[in-house]
């Protein structure tokens, strides 16, 4: 969940974490929802390892962080050889287009989806997982449902059954239209909960983030529309990742949950026995 470059955030709400307990009073409603009268919140989280870092895309980050977005005409090129040679690896092979970049994302490969996930906890787990030591961690909070507001979205958490109709309704008839689009129009922004494609995603209480746009950071595009209100950061310092990391372990959010397989199992171990939090191996 790692970006890799610097801007700045002075326009961001922050607000400085020192526990998991501090974490979840910031992430609890005040007040019940009027309609379930339980204490929901329309909310997804982003770990980072780096206060410095935006929220690039893995398709943004191509070709270097500084500058960004330097091979962001190669989308579909990306995409076509992704199609061409996962084909033999996919469990439903005749998977349509949203699948097919939920899982290129989910594998790896570079897209327009940035990852996020509706557990703050497991937000906070990517966060003090790895970095320097004497790097602040930041946990991204954005509010999809003003967002989808703003954009004149369904306010709802979209499937990719509804992302068709949502490109429709702001001029791109499909989604290799929106791919291969050159145009600079107002952007727009619309949340993606995924299908269940394997154990990791529904471990990780996965979602994703969709830009029509591929020349900007999701904060660069939320300061340019006036929506800086949707996003808070969450601020560990330093000197409280090592215990916030603990406290992870303790209440079980770790490699063993998040990636539920053997690899999730070895990186356990191997994060655990270390000095500390960001000392493990990032491989």
């Amino acid at each position: 969940m790692n970006d890799v470059s610097s801007g700045s955030m002075a326009t961001f709400k922050e607000v400085e974490i020192s526990s998991l307990g501090n974490l979840l009073d910031q992430a609890t409603p005040q007040q019940c929802d009027p309609v379930s009268g339980r204490r929901r919140v329309n909310a997804i989280y982003r770990g980072v390892a780096d206060t410095r870092w935006s929220l690039l895309t893995s398709l943004d980050r191509l070709g270097g962080p500084e500058p960004p977005h330097t091979k962001a005409h190669l989308e579909e090129h990306i995409l076509r050889n992704f199609m061409r040679y996962a084909r033999p690896f996919l469990q439903q092979p005749n998977t349509n287009h949203w699948e097919l970049l939920v899982t290129a994302q989910h594998h790896g490969a570079p897209t327009r989806l940035l990852d996020w996930t509706f557990s703050p906890l497991i937000a906070a787990h990517f966060a003090t997982l790895r970095g320097q030591p004497d790097c602040d961690r930041v946990i991204w909070r954005l509010d999809w449902l003003a967002l989808h507001e703003h954009f004149r979205l369904k306010p709802l958490a979209f499937l990719v059954s509804d992302l068709d109709e949502a490109l429709q309704s702001h001029g791109y008839a499909s989604a290799w239209d929106l791919f291969n689009s050159e145009r600079e129009g107002k952007p727009f922004v619309c949340m993606l909960e995924p299908p269940a494609l394997d154990a990791r995603i529904l471990a990780q209480s996965a979602a994703f983030t969709l830009a029509s746009v591929k020349t900007m950071g999701l904060d660069q595009i939320l300061e340019q529309n006036a929506l800086t209100q949707c996003l808070t950061r969450f601020i560990i310092r330093a000197e409280k990742v090592d215990f916030i990391r603990d406290q992870l372990d303790l209440c079980g959010i770790d490699e063993r949950k998040i990636f539920p397989d053997i690899d999730g199992v070895a990186a356990e171990i191997a994060r655990y026995y270390s000095a500390s939090g960001g000392d493990s191996n990032p491989r």
